[in-house]
């Protein structure tokens, strides 16, 4: 994973099952090894980390190995306009990490083979390892006794709200643990369920960007619309993705750069703006849309 820093102020956090790539990592990988019914057995008496973990054991039983369910994680579906962004977020200085309920050896093997594992500077998921008998173990990233959210949409396994409190906590200190003066601003990008409890922890100051007609956007425009106090930013499809946060970066730019021409500053756009396409640094309203709010 890449190095974290101070950047462009911004940090985006991406979800993986269904942001990142085009699926459900683990339904994929059931799938593409023929297992679907026994998952689906497994589910009607286990939890779903715990299932996964155990069918990873059925089909290592059964002589199936590790580098079969890479294989199949390397035919993911992953759009090209997900890597540009990606790619161009951290171009222009962002920050970038994956919060994710899948799993470290599923979420490591898509992005080491599209080339943006070091794009990322963490990765807060479900631990796996190999064990020396060859089988994956998947575990809970929140262990016994558990996170005690009592929040209905999160996973007994993992709490994402739990985990963005702990990434805005890590944000609010400055070199040596003392309060920074400023706290980069979050964009939170999701789909699922567990995506909700995370966008409830943003403030005034960060954003939010539900994947429209999926989980978490059913619950932000069904819900207490106040309670979500980030900027919400829909978007519908990859190419959406692209270009809602990228405007969403590019608007942040100009706000630091508008502070500080507050604070008397002489200094010319961060370089960070001039290296933006002109679509995007025009300001132009298709590029870069201003808040969706979600209706009440």
């Amino acid at each position: 994973m890449a190095a974290s820093g101070g950047g462009n102020g911004v940090v985006v956090v991406f979800d993986f099952d269904k942001t990142i790539i085009d699926c459900d990592s683990d339904n994929w990988v059931v799938d593409a090894l023929g297992a679907t019914a026994r998952f689906d057995d497994l589910l009607r008496r286990l939890p779903w980390n715990s299932a996964i973990d155990a069918m990873m054991g059925e089909l290592h039983a059964e002589g199936r190995t590790v580098e079969e369910v890479a294989a199949s994680l390397r035919a993911a579906p992953l759009s090209p306009r997900v890597a540009a962004a990606v790619e161009t977020a951290r171009a222009l200085g962002c920050e970038l990490r994956v919060l994710s309920d899948a799993n470290a050896f599923f979420v490591g093997a898509v992005l080491d083979h599209h080339g943006l594992a070091g794009c990322f500077s963490a990765v807060d998921t479900n631990p796996a390892a190999v064990d020396a008998d060859g089988r994956l173990r998947i575990l809970p990233y929140h262990g016994l006794p558990g996170h005690g959210c009592p929040l209905a949409t999160c996973p007994p396994n993992m709490c994402k709200g739990k985990v963005m409190e702990r990434i805005i906590d890590e944000l609010s200190c400055g070199c040596g643990g003392a309060p920074a003066a400023r706290r980069r601003r979050v964009v939170y990008v999701g789909d699922g369920r567990g995506d909700y409890c995370p966008s409830l922890k943003l403030t005034e100051m960060d954003y939010v960007m539900p994947r429209k007609g999926y989980p978490v956007w059913d619950l932000i425009a069904g819900g207490d619309r106040a309670a979500v106090r980030a900027d919400v930013r829909e978007w519908a499809d990859f190419e959406d993705l692209e270009a809602v946060l990228l405007g969403i970066v590019a608007e942040c730019l100009t706000s630091e750069h508008d502070d500080a021409d507050d604070d008397g500053g002489e200094a010319a756009p961060p370089a960070e703006c001039r290296a933006l396409p002109a679509t995007l640094a025009s300001g132009q309203e298709a590029i870069l849309p201003k808040a969706v709010h979600v209706p009440n």
